[in-house]
């Protein structure tokens, strides 16, 4: 018999950020974006009757016995807390567990663009952060809850499901409220947050046009509202916006966005070439009068792909290909990550020669800005700031792939 809590327990030490069990299938580790089997017997049906029975309360039994899927937090004796994933595939058991980190990491320790700490110290509107699965945005949200929580008083109200990290009362207080347990749906729990005073509105995910239209108009009236979307960038954001409205409506929202968006942040994570673990490539969109204008006019919406290239020393904005040539200048990435990741490979070779044409204003600055930056945090690197691994936990990169053993003792 397998001891998942074994399991559970040795994620961190081997720097894994997901382990996932299924039927007749060894146990999988995640480290650093690879997957690894576990050198281990295969999953028995048995076994993950077991593991759910010890996980889940009656209640929690009762809904996963009626929607055959379920997200709820978990956490073990010895502290160790995670995102755990139910569900059904080929008529047995399967689930997928994320290791929380239980301590908030900081901004700097996750490697993001200063401004970060600009767009935290908002005080009404929308904050965004989007990418795909998996890609830190929870951290990210957190980070910024956090450093709201230190540096000044505010009612912050989060709805998440499930909930992830858990926050400690600093300068401010916080309600945690997860879907399912302490409300029935993000839109409803949204709508009552309305009533409870709230400064800060953090919403987990925004996945319908009834939720989003809530949160337009919190905004606003005046509260901070941050936000995830499962989009690349930030055009694409703004559209996928508008998709949940009929289009008779998007002109309305256009104006309501230009109006109350604050930022976007859009990230992916990649791999290190300096040391184990993964960076966040970071492109950063702020609403400025010019950005608001091209949200108002659909003709001129496009253009703010320009406009965050343009924005990086006056606004702070960049784009996913500046950010990667920012740590590829570090020596934080390899060339050939920077090129799988780039948005524009060609012109990101172009870069690296050196070769900038006459246009490009914003690459000249923001070339200017990151060599800053860089002679910045090697000072500061010198003095031994701690960095963090959005998922990974940074450790030993002498990983095999999917397929081969691993020894793990477990």
């Amino acid at each position: 018999m397998i001891d998942f809590v074994a399991l559970l327990k040795n994620m961190a030490s081997v720097h894994a950020s997901d382990l996932h069990l299924r039927v007749n299938v060894r146990p999988v580790y995640r480290i650093h974006g690879k997957l690894i089997r576990v050198n281990l017997p295969v999953v028995t049906q048995e076994d993950m009757g077991n593991l759910i029975n010890t996980i889940l309360t009656p209640l929690r039994a009762e809904r996963f016995k009626n929607e055959l899927e379920f997200d709820f937090a978990y956490q073990l004796d010895t502290g160790e807390r995670f995102r755990v994933n139910l569900f059904h595939q080929r008529e047995t058991y399967a689930v997928a567990i994320r290791l929380i980190n239980t301590e908030i990491p900081t901004f700097d320790e996750l490697q993001l663009p200063q401004v970060m700490k600009k767009i935290a110290n908002t005080r009404r509107g929308i904050v965004l952060v989007t990418g795909i699965t998996g890609s830190g945005k929870s951290t990210t949200l957190a980070s910024t809850i956090d450093y709201i929580n230190t540096a000044r008083a505010e009612n912050i109200i989060t709805i998440e499901d499930p909930i992830e990290y858990l926050y400690t009362n600093k300068k401010s207080i916080i309600a945690q409220r997860e879907l399912g347990l302490d409300t029935l749906s993000f839109a409803e729990s949204l709508r009552r947050a309305m009533r409870q005073d709230p400064d800060v509105i953090l919403l987990g995910e925004i996945r319908d046009m009834e939720t989003m239209q809530i949160a337009l108009m919190a905004a606003d009236t005046g509260h901070l509202v941050l936000s995830t979307l499962h989009t690349l960038d930030s055009l694409q954001t703004i559209y996928r916006i508008l998709s949940f409205f009929p289009p008779h409506q998007h002109q309305e929202i256009r104006l309501i966005l230009s109006s109350t968006l604050r930022a976007i942040i859009s990230q992916r994570l990649v791999p290190r070439a300096d040391t184990p673990g993964r960076v966040p490539a970071v492109e950063v969109l702020i609403g400025t009068a010019a950005v608001k204008e091209c949200i108002v006019q659909s003709g001129k919406t496009a253009s703010i792909r320009d406009l965050i290239s343009e924005g990086t020393v006056q606004y702070g904005m960049q784009t996913i290909d500046q950010s990667l040539f920012f740590f590829y200048r570090r020596g934080m990435i390899s060339l050939e990550t920077a090129l799988n990741n780039a948005s524009n490979p060609d012109d990101f070779k172009l870069r690296v020669a050196g070769i900038v044409g006459g246009s490009d204003k914003g690459w000249k600055e923001f070339e200017i800005e990151s060599s800053k930056t860089r002679k910045e945090q090697k000072s500061e690197d010198s003095s031994s700031i701690k960095t963090t691994d959005f998922a990974d936990h940074s450790g030993s990169s002498e990983d095999k792939p999917l397929g081969e053993d691993r020894g793990f003792n477990i």
